[in-house]
């Protein structure tokens, strides 16, 4: 009878010829593991030779793969990736907790106005918030899942759910726009000659991008999304907003959106989870999706 250690090949040549697939050669995998490429060179070797197919061709310096090498790192990669996830979530210090990564601004702006929904799916409610701003916080083995600016591509061993687009539009309070009313009137010139409030992490959406200007714009500097959106609610400022962000301010009518134009970032936001996950984390996902028109 044929078992695991007799019908597959030796786990190290496995490991050692998915590094060189997916580095583009045997040289960048010795670098990653850290051994001789003469090491890597006779890994592979076995591998063909245990396998009876070619799983590089060499051309000059150069390992291209081939259709097998390719079909057969695939699904190394997808093996590999399924024992991670059971071992890392063996390891996570408490399974009990259901753990979300996001940053401090969406967390304020727009989770937290939806987390019953998130709480609601959870057994006593044992949810824990990981608030960062760098998006290998949220790799860790136990966050179930994470809002992430910019696209499925970005993050190729994950799955990633569209939440909203990356679209942006000015806003102030009904009280600024008393005092300024010609930044109604969709001339983005008209936003040269008013208080202005700007954050200084930028993807683009900045006021010289709106306005279409290169002069430096005088205007208090904000890091955070939140303070910048109080003091546009307080009427110190018109402020560039995100769609999804202001949605409750804007029915509350404590903003004013100014414009019926966007302006879009090729990026989007997502929930982005682990490829395989259970049947609460796919109800939150579908809950938080649903939600998006909460506030519309």
């Amino acid at each position: 009878m044929k078992t695991l250690r007799t019908s597959l090949p030796l786990l190290n040549a496995m490991v050692v010829f998915e590094a060189a697939a997916r580095n583009g050669g045997l040289t960048a995998a010795s670098e990653e593991l850290n051994i001789a490429q003469s090491a890597v060179s006779r890994h592979v070797a076995n591998l063909e030779r245990q396998l009876g197919v070619h799983l590089f061709t060499r051309k000059g310096n150069r390992a291209i793969l081939t259709k097998e090498g390719s079909d057969l790192a695939e699904a190394i990669r997808d093996g590999l990736g399924a024992i991670r996830q059971a071992v890392e979530s063996l390891q996570a210090p408490d399974r009990n907790t259901f753990v979300i990564g996001c940053s401090y601004d969406i967390a304020q702006m727009w989770l937290m106005p939806r987390f019953d929904r998130v709480v609601s799916h959870i057994p006593d409610g044992q949810v824990m918030l990981l608030t960062s701003n760098e998006y290998k916080d949220f790799d860790r083995p136990d966050v179930a899942l994470s809002f992430r600016f910019g696209r499925p591509e970005d993050w190729p061993r994950l799955a990633a759910t569209r939440l909203f687009d990356g679209e942006w539009f000015p806003v102030c309070s009904p009280a600024f726009l008393e005092r300024y009313p010609a930044v109604a009137s969709e001339d983005p010139q008209a936003f040269l000659d008013v208080p202005l409030l700007h954050r200084t992490i930028s993807v683009g959406d900045n006021w010289q991008s709106w306005i279409g200007t290169e002069r430096n714009l005088s205007g208090p500097r904000f890091t955070s999304y939140l303070p910048m959106m109080d003091e546009a609610i307080a009427g110190r400022g018109a402020a560039l907003a995100w769609t999804g962000f202001v949605d409750r301010q804007l029915q509350l009518g404590q903003l004013v959106r100014l414009s019926r134009t966007t302006q879009r970032h090729r990026n989007l936001f997502h929930i982005v989870t682990k490829t395989k996950t259970n049947s609460t984390t796919r109800a939150i996902v579908q809950a938080l999706v649903d939600s998006v028109t909460l506030y519309k």
